[in-house]
């Protein structure tokens, strides 16, 4: 694939999407960006749209379609994403996210769309078993804990499990994305810009896989 690479990565929560982001764009020198990342990054600079998401957030109300892609363009306006490229972490995650995105990058819009494939009772074990630190967010898991009593080795912080991590809070997210963005796996197809990869191996192999997917892609 040709500069500047424009990479979606899709998949259900627990797939795996932000650990093969990691590896994807620090392999190949890409911005990786997670718009929950972005948008609290444009909180703390202050920009236009951060300010607009802050007065949402502090509120406890859902940040706009129209703010969100506010602050995913300012980001891929950024000399990195233009001139090398990005990995976008679970974004779009609906067809008018889509649509707009494709906007934003036209005339060219997103070279390749990787869908995560994962089944769902692997993610529901991923996520159930998932345990993050109250300080750094370090994430831990029940099969791989820290050193001691659930203090986090890097901060020392409480290491705990998330409200939304709880099996039938994943399930009702999983019902969510089955009804929202799966819709963006046939609307990418039908472009001929969707590959789908199987994401329950190994991590490294399948970081390899796609490595080697996003070489052949054209």
């Amino acid at each position: 694939m040709n500069r500047p690479y424009r990479i979606v990565m899709i998949g259900k929560q627990g797939a795996g999407k932000g650990t093969q982001c990691s590896k994807l764009a620090a392999s190949l020198g890409l911005a990786h960006i997670s718009t929950g990342d972005i948008l609290r990054g444009a909180v703390k600079v202050g920009t236009e749209f951060g300010l607009l998401a802050n007065d949402y957030m502090e509120r406890g109300d859902l940040v706009p379609d129209d703010v969100i892609l506010g602050i995913v363009e300012d980001r891929l306006d950024q000399p990195d994403c233009r001139d090398i490229g990005f990995v976008l972490d679970g974004f779009p995650r609906t067809l008018a996210q889509a649509t707009a995105l494709d906007e934003i990058l036209h005339p060219d819009g997103v070279k390749l769309v990787i869908n995560l494939d994962v089944p769902t009772d692997v993610v529901l074990d991923r996520l159930s078993s998932r345990r993050v630190c109250t300080g750094c967010g370090r994430t831990y898991s029940i099969y791989k804990p820290p050193s001691s009593n659930w203090t986090c080795d890097d901060c020392a912080h409480e290491v705990i499990q998330r409200a939304d991590d709880t099996p039938e809070a994943i399930s009702r997210r999983l019902a969510i994305y089955d009804e929202v963005t799966s819709p963006l796996i046939a609307w990418y197809q039908e472009k001929g810009k969707l590959v789908t990869i199987a994401g329950d191996g190994d991590f490294n192999a399948v970081a390899i896989e796609i490595a080697h997917l996003v070489e052949r892609a054209q």
